[in-house]
């Protein structure tokens, strides 16, 4: 577990987990109510719903499911690989995540559902850029596999065995991202209401300017 990570693994990891923590909260506190990062919690409600027969709320948390998903096969089919490096098309995943992110925001604001499953399928497309290098499993949107590995590594310290301090790092690194993102994305939803995805939308559309000229750059040095 020596290898080392490259730098931009790191900050991209950071900046998409504070991406998902703000375009979560403005899924929470907006009029639905709902987690758009995560599918999880949205399984669990459609099996509620469907068993007390709210038709209604089954229509929508199955189009979330299914937007989620749908933005995880466009990932497939622009990445078309499950380990992260450079080359991969990133830059344009990340330009349509943006596009996608300021379409759902006068969907919000005309109380559409449609709103939801833009920032729903904008999360299983970002979710979906990423997710090993070398051994390290990095999931940007949800939160349950890095306290898991937070977990382990505090079981493996406890009997004596050797800590994967890069893997518990980048865990502690996207879990801290993510809550910092959650509180900056409902100061900004007190405040600007959804507009609040703005920030992460510009967030996406400069880390996607920021991969093309590191690609680059990176091009230009070999």
């Amino acid at each position: 577990m020596g290898i080392r990570l490259p730098t931009w693994v790191w900050i991209g990891a950071v900046a998409l987990s504070s991406v998902a923590g703000m375009v979560n909260v403005v899924g929470f506190l907006g009029f639905e109510h709902q987690a758009v990062s995560h599918m999880t919690g949205s399984t669990s409600q459609l099996g509620m719903a469907i068993a007390q027969g709210d038709w209604r709320a089954v229509g929508h948390l199955w189009g979330l499911l299914v937007a989620f998903s749908l933005g995880a096969m466009l990932s497939g089919l622009l990445i078309q690989d499950s380990a992260l490096q450079l080359g991969r098309r990133y830059g344009v995943a990340l330009a349509i995540e943006s596009a996608l992110l300021l379409v759902a925001i006068p969907l919000f604001e005309q109380q559409q559902i449609w709103g939801a499953l833009a920032a729903a399928m904008a999360c299983g497309l970002q979710n979906a850029m990423a997710t090993t290098f070398s051994g390290a499993v990095v999931r940007t949107t949800h939160l349950s596999g890095m306290f898991t590995d937070l977990g382990i590594g505090l079981g493996h310290l406890l009997r004596g065995l050797p800590l994967q301090m890069r893997r518990l790092t980048l865990s502690g690194l996207i879990i801290s991202g993510f809550l910092g993102g959650g509180i900056v994305g409902a100061w900004l939803f007190m405040h600007f209401r959804y507009d609040a995805l703005l920030a992460p939308a510009l967030l996406t559309g400069l880390a996607g300017i920021v991969y093309v000229m590191y690609q680059q750059w990176a091009r230009w040095r070999h």
